[in-house]
C-alpha cells in the first residue's frame, strides 16, 4: 500500500481511482464495509482503490475544545488500513489553511487532479470541507461536471439491536461505559493502546504482582477505569496474556488526577522498562474500587489474575 503525502501531481498517471474519504478513526466494521465496496468497484472498473484521510483528526483544528479522543493513532490507523488491501492512502495535511478550503476546491485539487477519480464511495450522511458544506448532493453535482460517480452507502447497523449505526462516537461511548465486548464488536478487532513502559512506584512488585506501567498519550481514548483481561505485545512481536488495571488506585491515593494503565503479564518475569508496548483489551472483569487494606487487595488481585487466565484460555478454545 502506498502512502501519498504530496497531492501536487497525479498519483497514478494514466489510471483512474475509486476513492473514499474520511477520518477513519478506529477503522471499524462500518469503515471496513466501505473499503470493501471501494476495492470491489476498483476491481470491476480496473481502477486504483484509494482512501483519502488526514494526518490529524480535523476536529483538533476546527473545534479543539471538543475534539474527540482518538481510537487509533496514526501508526495504528495505517497498519489497519494496510491490512484491507487498498492500493493507496492519501494523507492530507490538515491545518487552519486546509480547514478553510472550500469543498469544490478540495474535490478539484485532491480527487480530480491528484487521483483522477472515477467514483467516490461514502456513507450517506457524509460531510466535508469548510463548514462541512460538502455533502453527497454537492459531490453528485461536481461529478456530473468532472466525470465521476458518487455511491452513497447506507451506514452499517449495530449488531446488538440498538437503533443507530456503527460509528467512532458509538465506540467511544461503549468504551466510556466499560463495555469492551460491544466496543470490540463494533471495531471488528480488539481495542488497543500503545505507549512506552515507564517506571512507576513499583508497588505491584511489592504486592507480588509486578506490572508494566504503560504511558499512553492523553490524545488517545481509554476504556472506563477498571480491571480487564487482555494481551500485551512486546517490540519483538511476542504476545502475552495479561491482566490490566486502569485507574486511579484509590486504595493508595485519595485524589489521583489521571488514570494509570498497568499490565500484569501472566507467567512472565523480565525487564520491560523503556520498551514500546501494545496493550489489547479483551474482557472486562470488574470496576475499580477501594480496598480496606493490603491483604484484601492482594486477595482480589489473585482472583483477578485467575479470572483473566480462565477467560483468555476459554476464548482461544
Amino acid at each position: 500500500m502506498r502512502i501519498l503525502t504530496d497531492q501536487s501531481t497525479p498519483a497514478f498517471p494514466g489510471e483512474r481511482s475509486i476513492i473514499t474519504i474520511g477520518a477513519y478513526d478506529g477503522v471499524h466494521v462500518g469503515h471496513q464495509a466501505v473499503i470493501d465496496h471501494v476495492r470491489r468497484l476498483a476491481a470491476e472498473r480496473g481502477c486504483r482503490s484509494v482512501l483519502v484521510t488526514f494526518d490529524r483528526h480535523p476536529a483538533t483544528i476546527v473545534r479543539p475544545e471538543s475534539a474527540p479522543k482518538l481510537l487509533t493513532g496514526p501508526d495504528q490507523k495505517l497498519t489497519r488500513l494496510e491490512a484491507t488491501g487498498l492500493d493507496a492512502v492519501v494523507m492530507v495535511h490538515f491545518d487552519e489553511g486546509q480547514a478553510k478550503e472550500s469543498p469544490e476546491a478540495f474535490v478539484q485539487r485532491v480527487l480530480v487532479d491528484h487521483l483522477a477519480v472515477s467514483a467516490i464511495v461514502v456513507g450517506d450522511d457524509f460531510h466535508f470541507g469548510r463548514g462541512r458544506d460538502g455533502n453527497v448532493d454537492l459531490l453528485r453535482k461536481l461529478g456530473a461536471e468532472a466525470d465521476f460517480d458518487v455511491e452513497p452507502l447506507e451506514l452499517l447497523a449495530r449488531a446488538d439491536g440498538v437503533d443507530e449505526p456503527v460509528s467512532s462516537t458509538a465506540i467511544r461511548r461503549a468504551l466510556a461505559g466499560g463495555d469492551i465486548t460491544l466496543a470490540n464488536a463494533m471495531l471488528g478487532h480488539t481495542f488497543e493502546v500503545r505507549g512506552d513502559v515507564v517506571k512507576g512506584d513499583q508497588r505491584g512488585r511489592l504486592l507480588g504482582f509486578p506490572t508494566a506501567n504503560v504511558e499512553v498519550s492523553n490524545r488517545m481514548c481509554l476504556p472506563a477505569d477498571g480491571v480487564y483481561a487482555g494481551h500485551y505485545e512486546r517490540p519483538d512481536g511476542t504476545i502475552h496474556d495479561c491482566a490490566i488495571n486502569l485507574g486511579r488506585r484509590p486504595t493508595f491515593y485519595e485524589h489521583a488526577e489521571t488514570s494509570l494503565l498497568e499490565a500484569h503479564i501472566l507467567d512472565f518475569d523480565g525487564d520491560l522498562y523503556g520498551e514500546k508496548a501494545i496493550v489489547r483489551f479483551s474482557h472486562f472483569l470488574r470496576s475499580e474500587r477501594k480496598f480496606d487494606g493490603i491483604d484484601a487487595l492482594i486477595e482480589q488481585l489473585r482472583a483477578d489474575v485467575e479470572s483473566a487466565r480462565t477467560l483468555l484460555i476459554d476464548s482461544r478454545d
